[in-house]
């Protein structure tokens, strides 16, 4: 039986989580490396705690540095409106009452704009593909923004370098533009053209040099089960 080589570069604990969903879903077809391209590191930022009518996630990094600030005696609102379900389930195991709007950036400000908390704190990372603060300030939302993670980048383990450079196919799912750079700039040197991309956005596909862009395939919806649809898409189908 062929086996399809899938190199997983998400952080953890998501990059776990997302190799035991490749093993279910394609069990032995599919040999997955691992090689989270980002380290999670929680900031301790000045906080003044304000009447805040809802908290704002936009991932699951963001649900877990909410927890953290609960725990060290921040006083958040019980309500958290999550860009997505996974972020929605992680707040609400904090206790949070939640919301999702079950997709991207542009789902949550539809969201945010149809409900009537009006003081919003948004908990984010550095690193930001999309500034949900200055795109509610146009429609008079009063938010406060706050940096609560980065995402250290990391290098290419020894692993993912040697199966990159092996040449043989090999897919390469990317959950992000930044996911997208830093593979970039992680694989340099190394050959490319072999790689079949898979990717959660157009945004991401656009990262990537011209030939691979060519090749990605887009997400149905910016999801895990939608990126693990359009990854069973590069599988040859079985036999019988």
């Amino acid at each position: 039986m062929p086996t399809q080589i899938i190199l997983n570069t998400r952080p953890e604990p998501q990059a776990s989580r997302f190799t035991a969903e490749l093993v279910a879903s394609f069990g032995e077809r599919a040999l997955v490396v691992a090689s989270p391209l980002m380290l999670p590191e929680f900031l301790a930022p000045a906080f003044q705690d304000g009447d805040f009518q809802a908290l704002v996630l936009t991932s699951e990094a963001g649900a877990i540095a909410a927890i953290r600030l609960q725990a060290e005696g921040a006083q958040l609102p019980p309500c958290a409106i999550c860009v997505g379900d996974r972020t929605a389930e992680v707040a609400k195991n904090a206790g949070l009452e939640t919301v999702s709007a079950g997709g991207d950036a542009g789902d949550l400000v539809r969201l945010i704009l149809s409900r009537q908390e009006d003081r919003l704190l948004y908990l984010h990372g550095e690193d930001r593909a999309a500034d949900l603060g200055a795109a509610l300030v146009p429609f008079g939302r009063k938010v406060t923004s706050l940096v609560v993670y980065r995402q250290r980048a990391c290098p290419l383990t020894a692993r993912a370098r040697a199966a990159i450079a092996s040449g043989e196919p090999l897919i390469l799912p990317l959950f992000s533009p930044r996911s997208a750079r830093l593979f970039l700039e992680a694989a340099e040197g190394l050959p490319l053209s072999h790689l079949q991309p898979v990717v959660i956005s157009e945004n991401a596909r656009l990262i990537l040099p011209e030939a691979l862009a060519d090749l990605a395939l887009v997400a149905v919806r910016p999801d895990g089960p939608s990126m693990i649809a359009a990854i069973a898409r590069c599988f040859p189908p079985l036999a019988g």
